[in-house]
């Protein structure tokens, strides 16, 4: 098995595409800690990494943010060894009802006519860019009042140095282009 690891934006984060679909359709999966990930035994294995941070499974890569003052040159070997190990076992890498639980805000007349303009958005032109990054932007909420709208960062874009400027010149400038009722964008932990 051949995995090839590609840098992102983020120094502490590194994108690994070990071939064969990782969440597939039913990610991205993102566990910004150990206790989180209970539902993965792939993400259980990478925690055991010593160095391992956050781990965040795409559709078809896995993004490993390593801890502050570790060198990539020691955790890069094992996050290699344990991804490995789980595809080569034949394992599953979420276990069954193991998804996230999603607590989505319902909207109604203009409001959701509004939001469902700003999902469109970040599914076909945000999150496509910002995989390739190793990283997902998910929508979170949209206060119709302010005008701002609430996205979740996630695998790479999580503390990446960057993503305060992808977020405000780059999606907080598309959206408030196409959609003029939105005044902002802010992130959420």
């Amino acid at each position: 098995m051949f995995i090839q690891t590609e840098a992102t934006p983020n120094p502490d984060t590194v994108k690994f595409l070990p071939g064969p679909p990782v969440a597939g359709h039913l990610g991205p999966f993102d566990y910004p800690d150990a206790a989180s990930a209970r539902a993965s035994l792939l993400a259980r294995a990478l925690f055991q990494v010593d160095g391992v941070a956050r781990v965040f499974l795409g559709a078809d890569f896995v993004s490993i943010s390593k801890a502050p003052g570790r060198d990539w040159k020691h955790v890069k070997p094992m996050v290699l060894a344990a991804i490995m190990d789980h595809f080569m076992a034949g394992l599953p890498v979420v276990e069954e009802n193991g998804g996230e639980a999603g607590d989505e805000i319902t909207y109604e007349g203009e409001t959701a006519e509004i939001v469902a303009e700003i999902k469109e958005l970040i599914e076909t032109r945000v999150r496509p860019a910002v995989a390739q990054d190793g990283g997902d932007i998910t929508f979170r909420s949209f206060d119709a009042e302010t005008g701002i709208v609430h996205l979740n960062m996630r695998g790479a874009c999580a503390g990446c140095p960057s993503s305060t400027m992808t977020l405000k010149s780059g999606i907080e400038n598309m959206l408030r282009t196409y959609v003029p009722e939105v005044t902002a964008v802010e992130a959420v932990l």
